[in-house]
């Protein structure tokens, strides 16, 4: 009789992004005709640059032809997009990363689930708390986290965010192998200094760890002291992976394209895990479409740099607006400088999800509640800055309406 992976059985109730989608759903099926503006799940709603766009038609007609058509690609991406990351990316900040370095793949969501292939099951994995539920979930999925107890699971080590740390993760008081780290952070939307990077990467050397760095929303940096790439650290390529995206970054969360940095100075027990990560691409994947890359390639070019850098703008103000109107409305709030979202604390002590309950129904504004992060964001709700200007507006119109009148 075949078996199932029993895993899968322990993880609790559905993705988060998932549940706040059906209880949108459900809301609106039992009221009709009322508006809901979503500031829950971070997708974008600005259409992709007009560069992007030429290049994607450019593309396309080619595949049309008998010269330009592209059948199976390498699994790596293309080498006209890696030496574009490599050029833009890294040197331009004066970071020493190869082509041969980097991995072009589907979104930085996937690789951050998948590349605990390369990893052995034993390892102790550690989290910040709140966190993106996929550094959990996945982990979960392949046996690491242990057992589901008391909103924890029992193997995995917990570095709480709250607002008494300024929602950045203490040292490990222990040995850990695995570190996530995601800097500007979703959902607490607080980016991490130069100082404080330099301390991870040497907890990582001295203990023989490997970080997991999700840099997918370093565009909206705004600070010139935060860094954009752990590898601005010296010593970081020795013990860190680095996931990057173009979803936030110009608008491909449909367009689907993003890419992991695996330097070949990493090495675990003797074993370069560059060479590990492309088996595992290898085999497992075929590759972003050529199209896709050379969209993604248009991005660098001096108009898509500039259509890009606009978008990033639009959707800061929208945060710039979010944080302001929530603080008027006499809630603590957070994130929202470095990043496109904004971390509020719910009034009176009210739990997360009751607070997503109250804004959704008296305000017709759907947020994600922090607790669905983890423990150590219950009382917090998430907002993103990632709708319209407009919406952005009115949404918080509606809720700067709800909570004074509560007052």
């Amino acid at each position: 009789m075949a078996k199932i992976n029993d895993n899968y059985l322990k993880l609790p109730g559905s993705y988060l992004f998932s549940t706040v989608a059906k209880k949108i759903a459900a809301y609106q099926e039992a009221n009709p005709g009322r508006e809901v503006i979503k500031m829950s799940i971070g997708d974008v709603t600005k259409p992709l640059a007009p560069a992007v766009i030429e290049a994607m038609h450019k593309a396309v007609d080619e595949m049309g032809t008998a010269e330009g058509f592209r059948g199976y690609g390498p699994e790596q991406g293309y080498g006209f997009l890696r030496s574009l990351i490599v050029e833009h990316d890294y040197k331009a900040r004066g970071i020493d990363i190869e082509a041969d370095e980097i991995f072009v793949s589907d979104g930085a969501k996937s690789d951050c689930g998948n590349i605990g292939d390369i990893f052995s099951t034993d390892n102790k994995v550690a989290v910040c708390d709140p966190v993106y539920p996929v550094y959990v979930d996945t982990n979960a999925m392949a046996g690491r986290a242990g057992e589901f107890i008391d909103e924890h699971w029992s193997n995995l080590y917990y570095m709480p965010c709250t607002e008494e740390n300024g929602f950045t993760p203490e040292l490990p008081k222990e040995r850990v192998d695995m570190i996530y780290l995601c800097f500007p952070n979703t959902p607490t939307g607080v980016a991490a200094t130069r100082e404080q990077l330099k301390a991870w990467v040497e907890y990582a050397k001295e203990n023989g760890s490997v970080i997991l760095y999700d840099s997918a929303y370093e565009a909206f940096i705004t600070d010139p002291e935060v860094p954009h790439s752990i590898y601005e650290i010296e010593g970081a390529k020795e013990v860190a992976i680095e996931f990057r995206s173009f979803s936030k970054t110009a608008g491909f969360t449909g367009t689907r394209c993003a890419y992991t940095v695996v330097p070949k100075a990493l090495v675990v027990e003797g074993t370069a895990l560059n060479a590990l990560w492309n088996r595992r691409q290898c085999t497992k994947f075929n590759g972003v479409p050529y199209v896709i890359q050379k969209a993604a390639a248009a991005v660098y070019s001096q108009e898509g740099q500039k259509q890009t850098k606009e978008t990033i703008a639009y959707y800061l103000e929208n945060a710039r607006i979010i944080k302001s109107s929530l603080a008027e409305a006499g809630l603590e709030v957070f994130g929202g400088d470095n990043a496109p979202y904004i971390w509020a604390k719910a009034p009176s002590g009210m739990k997360s999800w009751e607070f997503f309950d109250k804004l959704l129904e008296e305000a017709g504004v759907a947020t994600t509640p922090g607790a669905g992060f983890g423990p150590s964001g219950e009382g917090y709700v998430r907002l993103t800055a990632f709708n319209t200007k407009e919406n952005t507006q009115k949404a918080m119109e509606k809720i700067k309406a709800v909570l004074v009148s509560r007052d």
